[in-house]
């Protein structure tokens, strides 16, 4: 039997790779000598750079950038052995993790840092970028992102603005002078698992601003900022971001990477398996166990497990969620494409208590699965 052991991080209480050795333990009671394949994965959020790591045989490298308020912080991103391919989270420079509370406030945050960590990783000799822009505070339609790259945004007077979300709508003018020439030689892709556009009532200033400190006038500041922007880049680049799904993503900064940085948008999960050579791996395997906190309705809007169904489908290998709860119909998991579906929780308790006891029940899970694979098998 092989088994393709595939999940995300249990969140707060289990990262993806001990959920694998736990329901190895699990599997191994029932076939000791079951083939077991490790790969945990992530969507491109928060956490994606730990998983990450083994893939692209890469070590953390240390900088200091600026943070979204101007502060220095020092960070980490990942550089492969060879230097040939990074890959940065905009939350380690750009987060909204590293601000307090009363600092959120996206009409003054800016993205510079995540263009610092870019611009260094170029400089190491990266020629393939994979940026994760989960968890940002900003909404500067990654005008600091491009600054660090060496274009500058000028106001009616030819007066260079501060890269933040309130001078949206003041820049009239890009200049391309000093653009950071290694920039044309890199492939850049952007884990982005959002659709929202760039402005507008689904935009990113009115879906997310409210979350990022913006007040309810701020909010419509940023939004017209937005939209008076993207007019300087249609005139600029020749390309309407407002055409493109996911523009919004990250306070703009996914509409941004594509028009500076010639990126492509791309699922966050599909990257992370594809660095993971999942497809490979799914070769004659039995079955393929996923997994992350809770089963539920968004589980399905660009989530891992959603990644993980889709692929193993195409090899025709069924599909079975470990999580820890699970709130769905049965007709929500076949329409999902999941073979088997269980919560591991056994007992009644509060959330801390479940927490406490998710190796034990992941390993109980994982032994009655299998239990369930040897009798179907018999």
């Amino acid at each position: 039997m092989k088994f393709i052991l595939a999940p995300d991080k249990y969140k707060g209480s289990l990262t993806g790779r001990e959920f694998c050795e736990t329901v190895a333990l699990g599997i191994k009671k029932v076939f000791p000598n079951a083939e077991i394949v490790n790969r945990p994965l992530a969507d491109g959020g928060d956490g994606t750079i730990d998983v990450v790591a083994d893939y692209l045989n890469a070590s953390k490298v240390s900088i200091t950038v600026k943070d979204p308020l101007f502060r220095e912080v020092t960070t980490q991103y990942l550089l492969s052995k060879d230097k040939q391919t990074a890959f940065i989270e905009m939350s380690e420079a750009s987060g909204y993790k590293l601000l307090k509370k009363s600092e959120m406030n996206c009409m003054d945050t800016t993205s510079l840092g995540t263009g610092e960590m870019i611009a260094d990783a170029l400089e190491k000799g990266a020629k393939s970028i994979v940026l994760g822009i989960g968890g940002s505070a900003t909404n500067d339609g990654g005008m600091g992102m491009a600054k660090a790259l060496g274009y500058s945004f000028l106001n009616a007077d030819g007066k260079e603005l501060e890269p933040i979300g309130r001078n949206l709508g003041n820049v009239k003018e890009i200049n391309q002078d000093n653009v950071n020439p290694k920039l044309s030689g890199a492939k850049i892709q952007v884990a982005c698992d959002v659709n929202n556009p760039f402005y507008g009532e689904n935009g990113t200033a009115k879906i997310y601003g409210v979350q990022k400190g913006a007040s309810d006038q701020d909010i419509e500041l940023l939004d017209r900022g937005l939209q008076s922007f993207a007019k300087v880049l249609q005139s600029t680049f020749n390309v309407n971001v407002q055409n493109i799904p996911g523009a919004g993503a990250a306070g703009g900064v996914g509409g941004g990477a594509v028009v500076f940085l010639n990126a492509e948008l791309a699922s966050g999960v599909d990257l992370v398996m594809e660095l993971a050579n999942f497809d490979e791996v799914l070769e004659g395997a039995d079955w393929v166990i996923t997994g992350e906190g809770q089963l539920d309705g968004q589980t399905f809007s660009g989530k891992t497990i959603n990644g993980v169904v889709q692929s193993a489908k195409k090899h025709q290998v069924p599909i079975a969620a470990f999580c820890g709860s699970v709130d769905v119909t049965i007709d929500d998991m076949q329409q999902m494409g999941l073979d088997y579906a269980v919560s591991i929780l056994n007992q009644i308790g509060n959330l801390d208590d479940a927490k406490a006891k998710t190796v034990e029940n992941l390993e109980m899970a994982s032994y009655n699965f299998a239990h369930l694979v040897k009798l179907s098998k018999d």
